[in-house]
């Protein structure tokens, strides 16, 4: 796994900072790129400020295989992903002809100033549009950094559009098994088990359940013989501890 390709996500936006706007876009990343084989690393929320748009940027494209943006691509005057992309990269803004002629025949007429905004690109010969099939106005790759919209439906679909060019590895599989029982009365046995299965990553996550304390452990990896093997040996401990493990059967 540990040779597996690399993600980040930046999630760009005063309005999911301000908790006006929740995001929904993590949780799909982090399974797509999985069940991609590529191993979604880091997630970063950050403003609509462009010094830090850039600099972000730029570290994380130096860190990871692959970047993602989402938010910042529309058509107003606060929709400054774009700008800060290409600056990051050191190139110019643009009207992508492709981009143009996409929107031109989406609205059937002429866009207007606000909505060619929408075909803005960094210049040069490696930026490729990414497809959105929803509104037309596209997304963009420039290098190892796929630049999209961060409305979800459309996110989904450019990252969709995107996934073809897309180099992974080895899925990355998961599976839980759920028990009444307080995680502390089973974590020095989690953490033996983890020791017996180093290339399986296992959590634990407690919850509440009609006002009993319960733990979900979920375990991930490459291998499915060795999530079930691992959550099998969970179960067994949940089983000695007087609780009803509970696990579904997903492969």
């Amino acid at each position: 796994m540990n040779d597996a390709p690399t993600a980040c996500l930046l999630i760009i936006g005063d309005e999911i900072l301000s908790g006006r706007t929740q995001d929904a876009n993590l949780k799909f990343f982090g399974e797509r790129l999985g069940a991609t084989g590529i191993r979604l690393k880091e997630a970063r929320v950050i403003p609509d400020v462009p010094g830090v748009i850039i600099a972000t940027l730029n570290t994380c494209r130096a860190l990871y295989t692959y970047v993602f943006t989402t938010g910042g691509i529309g058509p107003t005057h606060d929709d400054i992903t774009t700008a800060c992309v290409a600056e990051a990269f050191g190139r110019k803004v643009i009207r992508h002809p492709e981009a143009v002629k996409r929107l031109v025949a989406y609205y059937g007429h002429m866009p207007n100033e606000a909505r060619l905004k929408m075909a803005e690109t960094p210049d040069g010969p490696d930026v490729s549009l990414i497809e959105n099939r929803a509104t037309a106005a596209p997304g963009f790759r420039i290098e190892n950094v796929f630049v999209m919209a961060g409305i979800p439906s459309i996110a989904r679909a450019m990252f969709e559009a995107a996934a073809p060019n897309l180099t992974g590895g080895d899925p990355v599989f998961s599976n839980h098994v759920d028990a009444e029982v307080r995680e502390g009365d089973i974590a020095a046995e989690l953490t033996a088990i983890q020791g017996r299965y180093p290339h399986v990553s296992i959590g634990s996550y407690p919850f509440m359940r009609e006002g009993k304390p319960c733990v979900s452990i979920v375990a991930r990896a490459t291998d499915k013989a060795a999530i079930m093997a691992s959550l099998g040996e969970v179960a067994q401990v949940m089983s000695a501890k007087g609780a009803v493990p509970v696990m579904e059967t997903l492969f």
